[in-house]
């Protein structure tokens, strides 16, 4: 069975114009009947860095999550939005983008690559003291467009210490659109040959026209962990002017029909807040 996280923040954070803190809890609440493995709803950040989030709390006080069984996932960048997202019941994993890029981490989280490995073990530490599970991104796992130094080498490296922190769970993030099929294979082949105890997923932006080639590799190579945004919406604003957005879970959706392969989602409730969305991300 595939294990999808809805990213619904990754969609909305770069919308320039203030979606209502009532839309978002309605538009959240009807994701959280489809039954996703995690949803990905808001962030612990900078208000300046990303205004559209600054309601994530207000958002969060208003979700009924007593009938779903889909966790909830916060993004945080830095220790203090770790303390803060730790501190909600509801919030059962916490997000962390870790780089392989230095430019890139210095540009999200305004800390180095070294920094950022100590923040990564004292943010395990405050998870595991509040039963909080902590996922880590790496970051431009398949490139990046700054020059910066990179590699299948560079990515397994990076991943090996954070496996020696603790770490158990890790998805590759494609930040800017510039994974392969081939390269998707490489990556995600390789990191679970040298993290056997690791549970890896792919977090993928991606034109629509290269998303289902991208997707494909990965099934065939094992994956069966996805970050996908409904409609394709998303992209981080913090990597480059231009956006490149998620790949869409209608895309995935239908390649696992194709394929036979269970996702245990109620498409019912999913036509509903795919009709939603509208209110979201429509003007």
């Amino acid at each position: 069975m595939l294990s999808i996280t809805e990213c619904p923040r990754d969609a909305m954070q770069g919308i320039d114009r203030q979606i209502p803190t009532a839309v978002k809890v309605n538009y959240l609440q009807r994701l959280l009947a489809v039954g996703f493995a995690r949803l990905d709803f808001g962030s612990f950040v900078s208000h300046r860095a990303v205004p559209q989030l600054r309601d994530t709390a207000a958002v969060l006080r208003q979700l009924d999550t007593s009938a779903s069984a889909t966790q909830l996932l916060a993004i945080v960048a830095n220790v203090r939005g770790a303390r803060e997202a730790a501190g909600y019941t509801a919030i059962q994993v916490l997000g962390f983008p870790f780089s392989v890029s230095e430019t890139f981490q210095l540009r999200n989280t305004r800390r180095t690559i070294a920094q950022s490995l100590e923040m990564v073990r004292e943010m395990q530490a405050i998870c595991r003291g509040q039963g909080k599970q902590l996922l880590i991104y790496l970051s431009m796992g398949f490139g990046n467009p700054y020059g910066d130094p990179w590699g299948p080498d560079i990515v397994a490296g990076y991943a090996a210490e954070l496996a020696a922190t603790g770490i158990r769970e890790m998805a590759v993030a494609d930040t800017v659109g510039s994974a392969t099929p081939r390269g998707i294979t490489e990556i995600y082949t390789r990191l679970k040959s040298v993290l056997p105890d690791v549970s890896l997923g792919l977090h993928l932006h991606s034109t629509p026209a290269t998303s289902r080639s991208k997707l494909v590799a990965a099934l065939d190579a094992g994956c069966d962990r996805f970050d996908t945004a409904l409609r394709g919406f998303g992209g981080c604003p913090m990597a480059e002017d231009r956006l490149t957005g998620n790949i869409a879970t209608e895309t995935l959706l239908n390649l696992a029909a194709e394929r036979q392969i269970p996702t245990g989602l109620d498409m019912q409730a999913w036509q509903v807040a795919m009709q939603y969305s509208n209110e979201v991300f429509l003007p």
